[in-house]
């Protein structure tokens, strides 16, 4: 089993991360919405923090294979840390507004972006280092990050119920220095995720990754698809669903309950995704899993049913929905070459997030002059066109092929081709 402890310490830190963050992605959306009642002041706070993450997100690839994946992680996540203090000791200060907060947004998604990439970048070290299965680990991690989504989601609407979207955040900061203490103590310095010789400059670097991400037909197609079914999960999760829950008279604590109810079967996915992941064809389970996650999820709200049974709706949904972290994982790191593994993460997971910062601001604009039944419709719809796409793009159809390990080197410098 000790092959697994740095696993375990990255889903720790994965664990703890994410649930500080799924803390704030409720307490801020919360504070604006109840402090302003305007659905597009809350959809513009979600964008001023998401358009500089995915900036800085699609930056910090070269940065990530130069410095190490492992050291980018703590100084991300201790940055992070600090940079989320400063909102509850402005309000305590009395210097609190809508408007600084739109900058202190900003500055958080700066600094949480290479973080993020970072941990996703440890990966695909952690299944070369210790020979471990790719579905296992990427199942692994999807179960953590679905279990930090229950966890956060749930905890977060009772803390912000309790304390309020405030003192909140400060649990948010306290969770995010935890995940830089777990990084630095369970994850060895012999595991970061460097490549053997880097010498081209940070802007050769940064075009190496973006051609071998343009160069691979299944990751192209994948990521334009990611993108635009992320502008639809970040509409539902920052704006369609806080608002349905205001309007239907309950507290802050259903927004937590809601999200918890499709967390918690997604670990239930991610765990068999885990387990026999490598037995199915990606393909068909990967429509069925993005058809769980956007209209089967949605349309429920639409449809106006009771609340007892969305929660069921979303159980089922949500273990559906819980197969698709492990599959996408495994397709990215058995396509990425280990030297490119930084820079491409990045630039993946900012190209999959380059439209959510207009997602709240689009809901907003919807309920504002159609209403929150239209709202969710509308998203529904346009999710379940974009799920059902790879059925139709030949691109698709090669995620089947499955490649035993990434490629070591990096094609455009050598020539050769995973």
């Amino acid at each position: 089993m000790s092959r697994y402890r740095a696993l375990a310490s990255l889903a720790t830190a994965t664990l703890v991360s994410v649930g500080g963050t799924r803390l704030s992605a409720i307490a801020i959306p919360w504070l604006v919405l109840t402090m302003t009642e305007s659905p597009v002041l809350t959809g513009l706070v979600g964008m001023a923090e998401l358009l500089p993450y995915v900036i800085a997100k699609a930056l910090a690839g070269p940065l990530i294979d130069k410095f190490g994946a492992r050291r980018m992680a703590i100084l991300g996540v201790v940055t992070s840390a600090l940079a989320l203090l400063v909102v509850p000791l402005m309000y305590w200060a009395g210097l609190f507004s809508i408007w600084w907060l739109i900058p202190m947004v900003a500055v958080l998604g700066v600094m949480r972006a290479p973080a993020d990439a970072s941990k996703q970048a440890l990966v695909p070290t952690l299944v070369t280092r210790d020979n471990l299965p790719v579905e296992r680990v990427t199942g692994i991690m999807g179960a953590a990050d679905r279990l930090a989504g229950t966890v956060g989601a749930a905890g977060a609407g009772l803390l912000i119920a309790a304390i309020g979207p405030i003192a909140a955040l400060v649990c948010n900061a306290v969770a995010f220095a935890f995940s830089a203490i777990i990084v630095a103590l369970g994850i060895p310095r012999d595991a970061r995720a460097e490549p053997k010789n880097t010498v081209g400059s940070y802007r050769e670097d940064l075009i190496a990754g973006w051609t071998m991400l343009r160069s691979d037909p299944v990751l192209r197609a994948m990521v334009i698809m990611i993108a635009i079914t992320n502008l639809f999960d970040q509409a539902y999760a920052v704006l369609l669903l806080p608002v349905w829950v205001r309007t239907h008279g309950l507290d802050v604590s259903w927004v937590g309950y809601i999200l918890a109810a499709f967390s918690v079967s997604s670990i239930l996915g991610a765990v068999s995704a885990a387990a026999i992941g490598h037995r199915l064809w990606r393909l068909p389970i990967y429509v069925f899993g993005f058809l769980c996650a956007g209209p089967i999820a949605m349309y429920p709200f639409a449809l106006g049913l009771p609340v007892e049974v969305i929660i069921g709706i979303l159980l089922v949904a949500g273990f559906g929905a819980g197969f698709l972290n492990p599959i996408v994982g495994a397709i990215m790191f058995e396509s990425i070459p280990k030297v490119l593994v930084g820079r491409v993460i990045s630039l993946i997971g900012a190209a999959t997030m380059v439209l959510m910062p207009f997602g709240g601001l689009f809901a907003g604009v919807v309920v504002d002059n159609a209403g929150i039944a239209a709202g969710l419709w509308l998203c529904g719809t346009l999710y379940l066109v974009a799920a059902l796409a790879p059925l139709a793009i030949p691109s698709f159809r090669r995620m089947n092929r499955k490649r035993d390990a990434a490629p070591e080197a990096d094609p455009a410098v050598e020539g050769s081709s995973a």
